[in-house]
């Protein structure tokens, strides 16, 4: 099944339910996704061969370009951004420049609109790097996806690329981060090729509460499939499911959001 994709390296703003008005940048190509997972849910759809997979990426200079005949343009129309937001057709940190990216897109920020946010939303798997984690350590929103307690399920859910990369590494990579990481987590249901796919068991939340409190966040988002997904199997978790979960976080003392 085909996925959505951005065909702009710089897209919107667009009416975000997490950030406002937010303005994307996709540092990917236009006609595919990549990224190091490939997630059940993603909107994306699936990622391609490998064969198939960098493309042609947006250079640091076209990507700084191009943010900044936008941002004009936002100005003299009076259409302030609440957030300028790297998203887009996959992992954005995945750009050999996107640490220099960021640097670019923090001045062009302060220069016209400084009271927006800089924010990212990231799959969590190439925070190892120092230069990924620097850069992400400048921004305002450090957006970081966490959704299982098991490492069996995310691996189900999450399909990451690398046999190497597995969910305690990823979590104590998320503690360095402490306050300056958000955490995003997408609950789902259903079934994938067989199997059943639920990291809304007690036995899944409770090994993702110990993850959390490990991290220590500035606070966790927690939210159901929204769009189409590349698989017919999956379903929307309700939002009681949702506020039980969230009632768990209360109960250790952290901050979250439903949506």
């Amino acid at each position: 099944m085909a996925g959505f994709l951005f065909s702009e390296t710089i897209f919107g703003p667009v009416r975000s339910r997490r950030l406002g008005n937010s303005l994307g940048i996709n540092l990917l190509p236009n006609t595919h996704k990549i990224c190091t997972f490939d997630c059940i849910y993603c909107e994306c759809g699936w990622s391609p061969d490998e064969s198939d997979y960098f493309g042609k990426l947006p250079t640091r200079n076209e990507v700084a370009e191009q943010l900044e005949v936008k941002l004009l343009n936002l100005k003299a129309n009076k259409n302030f951004p609440d957030s300028i937001t790297f998203a887009g057709n996959g992992e954005p940190t995945i750009h050999p420049e996107f640490s220099g990216i960021i640097h670019d897109t923090i001045k062009l920020r302060d220069k016209f609109f400084p009271e927006a946010d800089v924010t990212v939303l990231s799959n969590s798997s190439m925070i190892h790097k120092p230069e990924i984690f620097n850069a992400l350590n400048q921004v305002d929103n450090n957006i970081l996806k966490l959704d299982a307690g098991f490492d069996s399920t995310f691996r189900l859910i999450n399909r990451p690329r690398s046999k190497e990369l597995n969910l305690n590494v990823i979590v104590s990579n998320l503690r360095k981060f402490g306050k300056k990481a958000i955490i995003q987590t997408l609950f789902v249901q259903g079934e994938f090729k067989g199997r059943a796919v639920d990291n809304t068991t007690d036995a899944e939340v409770a090994e993702w509460i110990n993850h959390i409190k490990l991290i220590k966040p500035r606070y966790v988002m927690l939210y159901p499939i929204d769009r189409q997904t590349p698989t017919l199997g999956l379903k929307v978790v309700g939002k009681d499911k949702l506020l039980a979960i969230a009632e768990k976080l209360k109960e250790i003392g952290v901050e979250y959001k439903v949506y």
